[in-house]
């Protein structure tokens, strides 16, 4: 069951083949965690919707009120029977006709939700190895920080380190600074500093990390840098890990010849789940 401009429907319907997501990439989504009936961050998710619709120059639909999005996303996790913890992805594209130049900015989206089976946030005791994808790089403009359905470099990064028994690729922008992962933000632990790209480098400008940031800050543990991240620097970390807000946090163990402790990652998922859950 998926909903499509507020109307539960089987997930069998079918899509239009004129659809402009499909055929230009013309569309922007976020992806949520639903946890007991709750969305986590939601503010966050629906302000930057809004922005990027924006950015885009799609038309907002009036009725696109916080409290209608998210009575759209309950509505179906509850329908689904999967408001304990859920993945949810809202998809909103510029209606169908026209080429490149879109017959007008009218928007439709779709809301597609499946079960998780955790609810608080947990790192699983294992390997994760990643490597740089140098095929292709992100350039460093705004569109690159938005959630948009054009994820090519992504998708081809995520093959490469299937094809090379990698758990994910880190990518790099066209100064060929390293900005994140194939799915998720990085950051890096030096000494008592944390530090992760700006998003002027073309990063994701993720929910999670915005929360990270928010939550070491507060802290006051260790210093917060938002800098450029040089691929020589990454061998020097004492840790690297990833951020989402489907996994929270993720340790990277070994990048290349160098292995990483997670003291530092354990650490702050502990405090993210009590800050969310407690």
């Amino acid at each position: 069951m998926i909903n499509i401009n507020g109307e539960l429907q089987t997930s069998e319907v079918q899509i239009s083949v004129l659809n402009r997501s499909f055929l230009y990439g013309d569309g922007v989504f976020e992806t949520l965690k639903i946890v007991n009936n709750r969305i986590l961050f939601f503010e966050d998710h629906y302000f930057r919707l809004m922005a990027s619709l924006r950015i885009v120059r799609m038309e907002i639909p009036m009725k696109f009120t916080m409290e209608y999005l998210e009575s759209e996303v309950l509505t179906l996790v509850n329908s689904l029977n999967i408001k304990e913890s859920a993945r949810v992805r809202i998809t909103v594209f510029r209606n169908e006709g026209g080429f490149y130049t879109p017959k007008d900015n009218s928007v439709s989206y779709i809301i597609t939700a499946q079960s998780l089976e955790n609810e608080k946030y947990f790192i699983e005791e294992k390997k994760y190895e990643v490597d740089l994808y140098k095929d292709f790089m992100i350039a460093k403009q705004l569109l690159s920080t938005l959630k948009t359905t054009n994820k090519i470099i992504h998708v081809t990064a995520s093959i490469f380190a299937k094809e090379n028994q990698l758990d994910n690729c880190l990518l790099l922008n066209t100064d060929k600074n390293v900005i994140e992962s194939t799915n998720g933000n990085l950051f890096m632990v030096t000494g008592n500093t944390l530090i992760t790209p700006p998003v002027s480098e073309g990063c994701l400008n993720g929910v999670m990390r915005n929360q990270i940031l928010r939550l070491v800050k507060k802290q006051k543990i260790i210093e917060v840098l938002e800098t450029p991240i040089s691929p020589f620097e990454l061998q020097k970390a004492d840790e690297l890990f990833i951020t989402n807000v489907i996994s929270g946090i993720q340790p990277i163990t070994k990048y290349r010849k160098k292995d990483f402790t997670t003291n530092f990652s354990q650490t702050l998922l502990h405090d993210l789940n009590s800050s969310l859950f407690n």
